[in-house]
């Protein structure tokens, strides 16, 4: 898909809600635990969340490597999915999915159900959920001999977010709710539900009270200085190159906007769980980055943070057009030009505001019930601009040629631009939120505007 429109995957809320996940860096993040003895290797239980952010690559999501020749690892190759176990260089279990996860913009929840201990090797002997389904299409199945042995309950060193025998193959992007089990063989409802209301929708229901067994852990990347944490109270895991600003509040049961690889300009390097977007190159033209969710209805409230001396445009644009992304392309953008902070409203540009510079943080409270579009500067509001104006329109800029809106930045040169849809990548001083209590903002979002997310959206989008 493109983009997420108004409430697309929006269920209502639920009773049980996933608060945090972590976000993997793609370069340097990842987690690791030795157990000190072994447990099930015969009989165990994976379960985790996901939202990708960089597609095509080899990404490890759970790996436990005993030496070069034993390792059980989960990852995606080719943005198909693969689970495998190898003992002495030779692999007894394999499933890789024919189904490609290419959606930037969705969570994912896999299950992984291993249980060898059954006398004849069946699609029983080991199960692979998404989304609650068990997954039946594969390219390549090898299934367990009685007892053969998987590595992620065993005393060997397990990693989430990298192989654990080099410096590669890191994953990027989100994880939530990352559970394994020892000694036992779940199924994909021990973990979630279908939404009784939207029955297609697959939602995350507590775990607290499953049996994690003697090397089981649960991940609720609840507390941002220990990201680590067994919140079932083993041995915690220990980070590496993760810090507090990594806990996100993009999560399964509150899926927040970021910047949308599939949509933008192409030659843009997204990092940070894409939240931030980088061009390079000294000649290079104009780059969008566009925001993953786009809206026909309500108010909402996000920001950038400049990064570089380049100019840079701040803007919404139309989502219906297939043009308002491509490379030096302002046709259907409304701007603030960080260079002279003139509006840019296609391709006219009319005086406005103040320039802003590296560093500085625009707001952007897009009006879709009244048509207008307001622009900040550290928390100043341009042209004398008022967002609670309502039809008034007071310093807004008028969206009304557009019905179908998302946010977009474009950058020229050596620059980058950091989105903060409620969810930064960056800290923030102030951790304002909207009126529902949701996002974490440097500058209070305007009374009736609300953070990019899918809870907002179900109310109003």
């Amino acid at each position: 898909m493109a983009f997420l429109i108004g409430g697309a995957n929006s269920a209502a809320d639920t009773a049980f809600s996933v608060d945090n996940s972590c976000r993997f860096d793609g370069s340097s993040a990842y987690m690791t635990l030795t157990p000190g003895s072994a447990g099930s290797q015969v009989t165990q239980t994976y379960s985790v969340w996901v939202k990708r952010s960089k597609l095509g690559d080899e990404e490890f999501i759970m790996y436990a490597r005993k030496d070069a020749d034993d390792d059980t690892r989960l990852y995606f190759e080719n943005d198909t999915l693969r689970f495998q176990c190898t003992v002495n260089n030779t692999t007894h279990t394999r499933l890789w999915t024919n189904r490609v996860f290419r959606d930037p913009s969705a969570w994912y929840h896999i299950v992984i159900s291993y249980d060898s201990s059954v006398s004849t090797p069946s699609t029983s002997s080991v199960q692979m959920f998404i989304n609650g389904v068990k997954e039946t299409s594969f390219s390549a199945t090898i299934y367990p001999s009685q007892n053969d042995v998987s590595y992620w309950c065993d005393d060997s060193l397990h990693t989430i977010g990298r192989r654990s025998d080099g410096t590669s193959n890191y994953y990027n992007g989100y994880m939530a709710e990352a559970v394994l089990i020892d000694g036992l063989a779940l199924t994909a409802s021990s973990f979630g539900e279908f939404d009784e209301d939207s029955p297609t929708i697959w939602k995350p229901k507590d775990v607290s009270g499953l049996s994690f067994g003697t090397n089981g852990f649960y991940c609720d990347f609840e507390d941002s200085a220990n990201l680590g944490n067994d919140a079932n109270g083993g041995t915690d895991l220990t980070e590496v190159n993760l810090a507090a600003t990594d806990q996100a509040s993009d999560s399964p049961t509150n899926n927040f906007a970021t910047w949308n690889p599939l949509t933008g300009s192409a030659n843009l390097t997204y990092s940070e769980g894409n939240t931030k977007a980088t061009s390079a190159g000294s000649g290079t033209p104009w780059r969008h980055a566009t925001s993953s969710i786009a809206v026909a209805s309500g108010k909402w409230y996000f920001e950038v943070k400049k990064g570089g001396s380049d100019a840079q445009l701040c803007s919404v644009a139309d989502a219906e057009s297939s043009t308002s992304n491509q490379d030096n392309d302002f046709n259907e953008l409304i701007a603030y030009d960080s260079s002279d902070g003139n509006k840019r409203v296609g391709g006219t540009s009319s005086s406005y505001g103040d320039s802003y510079a590296n560093g500085d943080i625009v707001g952007i409270a897009l009006d879709m019930t009244n048509q207008f579009v307001y622009f900040s500067k550290n928390g100043t509001w341009q042209n004398s601009g008022d967002p609670t104006s309502g039809a008034t329109g007071t310093g807004g800029i008028s969206t009304s040629s557009y019905s179908l809106l998302y946010f977009d930045v474009a950058q020229s040169e050596s620059h980058s631009v950091e989105a903060n849809f409620g969810n930064p990548s960056f800290t923030v001083s102030s951790a304002n939120q909207d009126a529902n209590g949701y996002g974490n903002f440097e500058y209070a979002p305007p009374s009736g505007y609300y953070a990019l997310c899918t809870k907002n959206l179900a109310e109003f989008g």
